[in-house]
C-alpha cells in the first residue's frame, strides 16, 4: 500500500469472472468486466480507461434486478482498467448491491 493511500471503508471482494457493467462517460457507452466490487465503489477491466475525476454513469446487473450508479473515477491504470468511487446511488439499488455482497461475503467466510 502506498504512504499516501487511505484505508479503504468497505472490503472489496475480487471477481475472477464478474458481472459485465455498462458505463457511460462523455457520449461514448462502453461495456466492460467488473474485477472487483464494494459498498463504496469497483474496478473495472478496461483497456482504455477513463481519466481520473471523469464523471460516470453505471449500470449492472446483480440477483435481484439491476444496480444504476453515478461513480467518479479515482485511478486510471492504461491497459488494465480503472477504480471508480459510488457517488450516487438510489436506495433501492444500494439494498440490491449490499444484499449481493453480503452473499458473497458469507460464500467466502465459508470457504
Amino acid at each position: 500500500m502506498k504512504a499516501s493511500a487511505k484505508p479503504r471503508r468497505y472490503d472489496r471482494i475480487g471477481l475472477p469472472k464478474g458481472p459485465w457493467v455498462v458505463w457511460q462517460s462523455t457520449g461514448s457507452r462502453i461495456v466492460s468486466r467488473v474485477a472487483s466490487l464494494s459498498l463504496g465503489g469497483l474496478f473495472i477491466e478496461v483497456p482504455e480507461p477513463a481519466p481520473s475525476g471523469e464523471l460516470l454513469k453505471l449500470f449492472f446487473k446483480v440477483p435481484g434486478g439491476e444496480v444504476r450508479a453515478r461513480g467518479m473515477v479515482r485511478d486510471s491504470h492504461p491497459g488494465r482498467g480503472m477504480g471508480v468511487e459510488f457517488t450516487a446511488m438510489g436506495s433501492e439499488d444500494r439494498a440490491r448491491l449490499h444484499q449481493l455482497l453480503s452473499k458473497l461475503l458469507g460464500v467466502i467466510a465459508k470457504a
